[in-house]
């Protein structure tokens, strides 16, 4: 047998390039995921050549059977791929507000951040899980912070995932143009302050679709700056239903338009379809639509609240109004915990063109429901119960 090697081949393998790497797995990077280490700074070195790679569809890889503990974390683009990917496939929990592996800071707005990344995927069926029970206790702590935060990030896709006991709302999406957010889980206890499943703020051509809510507050609210907004197979329960607003706090100017929501399914929910602005605001919410809507046991099915500051002092000197026009609510069918299962709360600026369609609203025990009405604008067709300023 020859043991000669030629020049050539020599060369060749010298000068052979090593394979890309396109997957990044945390625990190559130092992650244990024992629950009790910290892996943050094993999670931002693997995300730094993940957001540094340009093969193929860089990847982010948090391995099943673990839990990762991370103090607030912030992944931070751009990104050198257009597409971009966590394989999420363990649970990553957050450090309690206090005992041995608290917050290293409570200045933080949120636990874990994506910014300024286009093209992110997050997926796998893996779990968040914001420990959120030793923030609750104390319901004025204004430190809470939302547990996943994307600012920024267009064309993003989230889910399948599962998302539970954030100390505020669960999920914010700010500053987005693009994002398809389907096959959620999101959990808290009913009684839980403020964890909204997700907040959209300033944000466009959002899609939220096949997924389950139950929380402490709002399945789902639509904020100031947001339009173009498409919810749908939505099972929201317990909570405080699917909202625009609130809009106008402070006085602030606010805006929401383009929102249709529909084939949902609010099971003992404070509120069903709900619409709330704030009398000292200015702005406008229109041209939106709750459509093919079931209610179980819901105590407030249809709700459009102008005084959502009922119970600030406001002088009539301030009192302007968001305006609020074009809403349809159709195809509504199922069962109210309240008498008042309608109410159209509207301040001076008054509301215009509220059509409600095809609505059929029983009232639990046999108990007849009815609606309320002040200032606004509209008509009524099929409705039970009947609206009384449309008559």
């Amino acid at each position: 047998m020859s043991l000669f090697v030629s020049p050539i081949s020599c060369f060749r393998l010298v000068n052979r390039k090593p394979l890309a790497q396109k997957s990044f797995n945390v625990v190559n990077y130092g992650a244990k995921g024992d629950s009790n280490t910290d892996d943050s700074n094993a999670f931002l070195k693997a995300w730094q050549e993940v957001c540094g790679s340009t093969q193929g569809t860089p990847t982010l890889i948090i391995p099943g059977g673990k839990k990762f503990m991370l103090q607030p974390s912030s992944f931070q683009g751009p990104c050198k791929s257009s597409t971009v990917k966590v394989m999420m496939m363990g649970t990553i929990i957050a450090p309690q507000s206090s005992g041995k592996w608290k917050w290293d800071s409570r200045d933080d707005d949120a636990w874990i951040s994506f910014s300024h990344i286009k093209g992110l995927i997050i997926s796998g069926e893996g779990t968040f899980d914001g420990q959120g029970a030793s923030w609750w206790k104390n319901y004025n702590d204004h430190g809470r912070p939302t547990a996943l935060q994307f600012l920024g990030c267009d064309n993003l896709k989230l889910g399948p995932l599962r998302h539970i006991d954030s100390p505020k709302n669960h999920i914010s999406i700010v500053d987005c143009n693009g994002a398809l957010i389907s096959h959620l889980h999101i959990i808290a206890p009913e009684n839980s302050p403020n964890t909204d499943g997700i907040d959209i703020s300033r944000s466009t051509n959002i899609i939220i679709e096949h997924s389950t809510i139950s929380t402490g507050d709002d399945c789902i609210a639509i904020n100031s700056g947001s339009k173009f907004i498409n919810i749908t197979a939505i099972n929201c329960g317990p909570g405080h239903g699917i909202s625009v607003g609130s809009l106008g706090k402070d006085g602030k100017y606010a805006t929401v338009e383009e929102v249709h929501v529909s084939h949902s399914i609010f099971t003992g929910t404070e509120n069903g379809a709900r619409i709330k602005t704030w009398t000292a605001g200015t702005g406008y919410a229109r041209k939106i639509t709750y459509e093919d809507i079931t209610l179980i046991k819901v105590n407030n099915p249809i709700i459009i609240d102008q005084h959502y500051d009922a119970l600030e002092s406001v002088s009539d000197s301030v009192r302007k109004g968001v305006k609020v026009s074009d809403v349809t609510f159709r195809g509504f069918r199922g069962t109210a915990n309240e008498k008042d299962a309608i109410e159209l709360n509207c301040a001076r600026i008054g509301c215009t063109n509220i059509v409600l369609e095809n609505i059929n609203i029983a009232g639990l025990g046999g108990e007849k429901p009815s609606a309320s009405c002040n200032n606004v604008q509209g008509s009524c067709s099929s409705c039970n119960p009947n609206v009384p300023c449309f008559h």
